[in-house]
């Protein structure tokens, strides 16, 4: 089993998601945007719109671990592109100098279009000082989406190692497990696929390894969780897209950590598409591994969310939003 530090508590911030929502009611360990614009800024700030973050298609979120008195900083992808990220990591007060690690769930733009832009901004803040980079080698191959006409709809290119080196990224590319953060983080490996109904990302190809050509893709198998352990609670999972399945996903956490109660899991569900007609064999799935948070958000749909809705009520479901914070 994998070494990882039990940490005394964890932040997520959410930098990048589709969806603004600031006046929704949360509950107590979730503060909303605005929430936070208030807290930062003090009684005397003015409410308008170049307080507001932005929202788009992907996911970013920057990670405080806590634990024996010491803070470390992992951010978990960046978003789509450099505009969003870099005016909500502005709007918000975030401070990317003590970034320790980035982490890359999968090779898709919407999760890391800023990539650059995030070291840029680490660098600045930290002398120059290179920040670890972790990536499957899988990610970078070109990828596209099959049309029904049959020809193919290319998708952007994720950073290459190249360029991740250049802008001081310090690139560690494996398929296998990893901590990252002084222990605090785990970085899965490839998940296995074992659920049955969860088949990745119908219509996806990719580069052949000879570039001449596509081959099917729909399983992604460049995709990785990540986890922390709080202690008291148990593992928060963060799942970017769930490409690989939630439940899938969930079930690899549990092997990965037995004996370790899974307290919340948090991310894109990908239930959205041609993944709605999964939607009812996950929900009835999700109830069988005891969590007491679903943080879902990005991909995750409307449909999917109803159903969550109805299933685990206000008491377990916490839709995400750009600004959002929750702390474990």
């Amino acid at each position: 089993m994998t070494q990882l530090a039990e940490v005394d508590s964890l932040d997520i911030q959410i930098l990048v998601d589709n969806v603004t929502d600031s006046l929704s009611s949360v509950p107590s360990f979730v503060e909303t945007e605005l929430g936070g614009l208030g807290r930062r800024r003090g009684p005397a700030w003015v409410l308008g719109g170049n307080c507001l973050c932005c929202a788009a298609h992907g996911l970013s979120c920057l990670l405080t671990l806590r634990v024996a008195g010491k803070t470390h900083s992992v951010l978990f992808d960046s978003g789509p592109e450099d505009r969003t990220f870099e005016q909500n990591v502005s709007r918000l007060g975030i401070d990317l100098g003590p970034l320790e690690a980035i982490v890359l769930s999968h090779g898709h733009w919407d999760h890391a279009g800023a990539m650059l832009r995030a070291l840029q901004l680490a660098l600045d803040r930290n002398g120059g000082r290179t920040v670890p980079c972790y990536v499957h080698p899988d990610m970078f191959r070109s990828r596209a989406v099959k049309l029904p006409d049959g020809s193919f709809r290319p998708m952007e290119d994720v950073p290459s190692p190249a360029a991740l080196a250049a802008y001081g990224g310090a690139v560690v590319s494996t398929r296998e497990a990893q901590t990252a953060a002084g222990d605090t983080v785990f970085v899965s490996g490839e998940i296995p696929r074992r659920s049955g109904f969860e088949i990745g990302l119908p219509g996806q190809h990719r580069r052949t390894a000879d570039g001449s050509g596509w081959e099917l893709d729909e399983l992604l198998i460049d995709e990785r969780f990540i986890a922390v352990n709080v202690r008291g609670k148990g593992l928060v999972v963060l799942t970017a897209c769930s490409h690989a399945g939630v439940i899938n996903v969930l079930a690899h956490a549990r092997d990965c950590f037995p004996g370790v109660k899974l307290h919340a899991v948090l991310g894109g569900l990908h239930l959205s598409g041609p993944n709605e007609r999964i939607i009812p064999q996950t929900v009835t799935a999700l109830g069988g591994f005891g969590l007491d948070v679903i943080a879902a958000g990005h991909c995750t749909g409307w449909r999917a969310m109803t159903a969550l809705a109805n299933a685990f009520g206000d008491s377990k479901l916490v839709p995400l939003a750009v600004g959002k914070r929750l702390r474990f």
